[in-house]
């Protein structure tokens, strides 16, 4: 298996069984190509998704993998729990055990999850610098007014933590519904955030992050895999979707 920053040499050496001292000439003879191209350094550093192939036959075959998922009510953003069904459980196949989660929902929060194999993408879209906004569709049990927007927008203050959230927008759909666009994540946030006005989130569903609306043909519980330009978009900067 290629872990990070796996020399090309030591992994030749193990998998073909030949001493490190007779990689260089393997590779003088131009038997080994990285992902698709003839490799001469024994130097060369690999990573998880590198293509290496000896004498035309492949000795590694993982790749990157993204996926969006719509996440029902009562599914765990976990990837393993002995009492619920976690989102891995929803994804089709057997081989998934190397999935993780980009960010997660609460239990009852429904809509756009996303799960990965790729750690480089994922710390991406998660760092606190890189700012992805998450857009939400939030129900309440009591009327909101336009005092509630101008509080997300100065920050709301987090006693527990000590800490005032970032500039939130809060978009009024009518007076028990609304839209809120984040760029953080805090623990709860969005109900906590609610909570400082005593008003109950009785239904929140996430519809995109970033660039990536849900796909609207997915039904609650269903995935698929992401294209390539909607895995490049969400670590570009952030438009805002022409759905939301």
């Amino acid at each position: 298996m290629i872990t990070s920053r796996t020399r090309l040499d030591r992994y030749l050496s193990h998998q073909l069984g030949v001493p490190r001292g007779d990689i260089r000439l393997i590779l003088a003879q131009g038997r080994v190509t990285v992902d698709g191209v003839v490799a001469r350094s024994i130097h060369q550093v690999l990573d998880k998704f590198s293509l290496v192939e000896f004498d035309h036959k492949p000795l590694s075959s993982s790749r990157p993998r993204y996926i969006m998922l719509h996440k029902p009510r009562g599914v765990v953003s976990a990837t393993e729990d002995e009492r619920h069904t976690t989102v891995i459980d929803l994804l089709p196949g057997d081989d998934n055990s190397d999935l993780h989660l980009v960010g997660r929902l609460d239990f009852n929060t429904t809509g756009l999850v996303l799960l990965t194999n790729d750690g480089h993408w994922s710390r991406a879209l998660t760092l606190p610098e890189t700012k992805v906004p998450k857009y939400y569709h939030v129900c309440l049990e009591k009327p909101v007014t336009e005092e509630y927007a101008e509080a997300f927008l100065r920050g709301i203050y987090f006693s527990f933590e000590d800490v005032t959230t970032r500039p939130a927008e809060l978009t009024i759909i009518n007076p028990y519904e609304v839209k809120v666009v984040l760029e953080e994540g805090r623990y709860h946030q969005i109900k906590r955030m609610f909570g400082h006005f005593n008003n109950k989130v009785v239904g929140l569903h996430r519809e995109a992050i970033g660039n990536l609306p849900l796909d609207s043909t997915l039904l609650p519980g269903e995935s698929r895999e992401l294209t390539r330009s909607e895995v490049h978009s969400l670590t570009e900067k952030a438009v805002r979707p022409t759905s939301f």
